[in-house]
């Protein structure tokens, strides 16, 4: 463990207990912090309390490390996340993800508000993602590696889990949540992509496109984190609809998308976590 991240372990164990151990990880993306809100007996952390991280400032973030039950089910929870496009840097992402695993945790389950790129899964639907594209620069392994985190070439072939994908097909179905799925494309931002660069993503394969998502999925495979991910639709693609792509919009849909999330993501927590020892 290196001495940043371990000075960071050395103030969380301020707050929660040092038996505490969950077994999931959680990352929450614009407009989704209420799943957090089911977590029972929580313990907050405020970022800025971290050493080397600072708090983000994009509306529908709440940047605080939660710690607490979901389901019974021990988790800790990244309630908000941080942006390369808010000028923050790998280094700052790289700790917030491996917090997830130096606490214990076998997997975790990344969520980010996206634009469809298929016509039929409009806002406030949800996707699963089976795969990426990383359209943004550079790689957050970029640098020296640290052997004792993760090996210096990381497979991505099995991202994201198969085992989990299923799980979350079989829990959607017994919920009556449809469940599209798909290949999630991640731009730098914060601009939102040209009518161009939509089309050119269809023909790449891309279904969904965000601004974050990928980076923190590198870095949970590189440590040996299991990742099931989900997208929250907030709208379609520019170019796919008359409508105006907004944050505003980005934070409404993703709303109307959390109100499934909070009932699918704690039946797949309890269920995926029967076989995480």
């Amino acid at each position: 463990m290196s001495t940043a991240i371990a000075e960071v372990m050395n103030v969380i164990h301020r707050y929660v207990p040092t038996n505490f151990r969950p077994k999931v990880g959680m990352i929450l993306g614009s407009g989704l912090a209420s799943i957090a809100e089911q977590i029972t007996n929580p313990i907050s952390i405020p970022y800025q309390a971290l050493p080397g991280l600072e708090p983000g400032h994009v509306a529908g973030h709440a940047y605080l490390l939660v710690a607490g039950h979901l389901n019974d089910v021990p988790v800790v929870c990244l309630k908000g996340r941080l942006h390369l496009y808010e000028g923050a840097h790998y280094e700052s992402i790289r700790t917030l993800v491996r917090i997830v695993k130096y606490m214990g945790a076998h997997a975790v389950v990344i969520t980010g508000a996206a634009g469809s790129l298929q016509p039929q899964v409009g806002p406030g639907e949800i996707m699963m993602i089976t795969d990426h594209i990383n359209f943004q620069p550079g790689n957050p392994l970029l640098g020296p590696n640290d052997e004792s985190i993760g090996p210096r070439f990381t497979s991505l072939e099995d991202a994201y889990d198969s085992a989990f994908q299923e799980i979350l097909r079989n829990v959607a179905n017994r919920l009556h949540i449809p469940l599209a799925n798909g290949v999630y494309l991640s731009t730098l931002g914060p601009s939102f992509e040209t009518p161009a660069e939509i089309r050119a993503f269809q023909k790449w394969g891309a279904d969904a496109i965000g601004m974050s998502v990928v980076p923190e999925v590198i870095i949970a495979r590189h440590c040996g984190l299991r990742v099931a991910c989900l997208a929250a639709i907030t709208n379609l693609a520019v170019g796919l609809s008359e409508e105006k792509v907004t944050h505003e919009g980005t934070l409404h849909y993703g709303d109307l998308a959390a109100r499934k999330l909070v009932k699918l993501i704690p039946e797949f927590i309890k269920e995926a976590s029967s076989g995480l020892e």
